[in-house]
C-alpha cells in the first residue's frame, strides 16, 4: 500500500507573525494618536493623520517608512523616528512663528517711525508758521509805535503778546484806564489780521493779597481784567466772539520773582495768545 505523501508546510512567514504584525500596527497607531492629541493642536493632528495615510500599510497609502527607517509592517518599531519627526514639525512651526513675529515687529517699528516723522514734521511746520506770524506782528508793533509796550514771543502753538498790567489798569481795579485805550486799539487792529485763529486773553497778578471788597482775591481780579480787555476788543473789531477767549490765572504763573518790586510788576500783566492755524481747530 502506497504511503501518503506528507503535506508540505505553508511557504512564507508563520501565521502568528501576520497576527503579531497587525497587533503591533494597531498599538502603534493607538499610541501615536494619543501622543498627537496630547501634544499638538488640531492643525498638527491633521498633519499626523495625513502622514499616517501616506506612511503605513494599515492606512490606504501603503507601507513606506518615515525617514530612512525600516517598514513598520516588517515587525520593527519606528517610535524613535516619530520623536524626530514631531521635533522637526515643531521646529518648522517655531521658525514660521519667529518669521511672522519679526515681520510684525518690523512693521510696528516702521509704523512708529512714520508716526514720529509725521509728528516732527507737524511740529516743524507749526513752529515755522508761528515764527512767521511773530515777525509780522513785530513789524506791525513797530509800525504802530508800540514795540516798547508789547513783548512778542512765539512757540509751536501760538504767538504771545505780553502787556504790562500797570499800563492798562490802576492798582486793584479791572477797568481799562482811558489813557491805555490807544494801546488796546492798536492791539485790536493787529488781532484783526488773524480772524480765523483762536485768540486767548489771560490776566495775571503778583502774589500780594488784594485788599479790595469788590474782588474776592487775585484770581477774581485777574479774570475780570482779562474779560475787560476781551470785551473791549470785541467792541472795536469784527473778530468772531466764539474764537476770542478770556481767563484769569491769578498769581500761579509768574514770569519773575515776586520777592522784588520789579518782579511783581512784571507778573502783573495781560497776555494775548494768537494760536496758529495748526492749533486753531474749531
Amino acid at each position: 500500500m502506497a504511503k501518503k505523501k506528507r503535506e508540505e508546510a505553508a511557504k512564507g512567514s508563520p501565521a502568528w507573525m501576520a497576527t503579531f504584525s497587525d497587533l503591533m500596527n494597531l498599538l502603534l497607531c493607538f499610541f501615536v494618536l494619543l501622543f498627537s492629541m496630547s501634544t499638538v493642536d488640531a492643525e498638527k493632528f491633521q498633519m499626523v493623520v495625513a502622514s499616517l495615510q501616506s506612511t503605513f500599510s494599515v492606512l490606504p497609502a501603503g507601507g513606506s517608512s518615515i525617514g530612512e527607517g525600516e517598514l513598520i509592517n516588517s515587525g520593527i518599531s519606528q517610535l524613535k523616528d516619530f520623536s524626530i519627526y514631531f521635533e522637526q514639525l515643531s521646529e518648522e512651526e517655531t521658525d514660521d512663528t519667529d518669521v511672522t513675529q519679526t515681520e510684525q515687529d518690523t512693521q510696528s517699528e516702521e509704523s512708529t517711525q512714520t508716526e514720529r516723522d509725521i509728528k516732527e514734521a507737524y511740529q516743524e511746520e507749526s513752529l515755522k508758521e508761528s515764527e512767521e506770524m511773530a515777525e509780522e506782528i513785530t513789524e506791525q508793533t513797530e509800525r504802530y509805535g508800540i514795540q516798547n509796550e508789547v513783548e512778542v514771543e512765539f512757540n509751536a502753538q501760538y504767538v504771545l503778546l505780553t502787556l504790562n498790567g500797570a499800563l492798562l489798569f490802576d492798582s486793584g481795579k479791572s477797568e481799562i484806564r482811558q489813557d491805555a485805550y490807544p494801546l488796546v486799539d492798536k492791539i485790536g487792529a493787529i488781532l484783526s489780521n488773524y480772524g480765523s485763529n483762536i485768540i486767548e486773553i489771560e490776566g495775571h497778578t503778583d502774589n500780594v493779597p488784594i485788599s479790595n471788597s469788590k474782588y474776592e482775591n487775585n484770581n477774581v481780579l485777574s479774570m475780570y481784567r482779562a474779560l475787560s480787555v476781551a470785551d473791549y476788543i470785541r467792541n472795536i473789531t469784527d473778530l468772531d466772539s466764539s474764537l476770542l477767549k478770556s481767563s484769569g490765572r491769578g498769581e500761579y504763573v509768574p514770569i519773575a520773582d515776586n520777592a522784588t518790586p520789579e518782579g511783581r510788576a512784571r507778573n502783573r500783566r495781560v497776555e494775548v495768545k494768537i494760536y496758529n492755524s495748526y492749533n486753531s481747530d474749531h
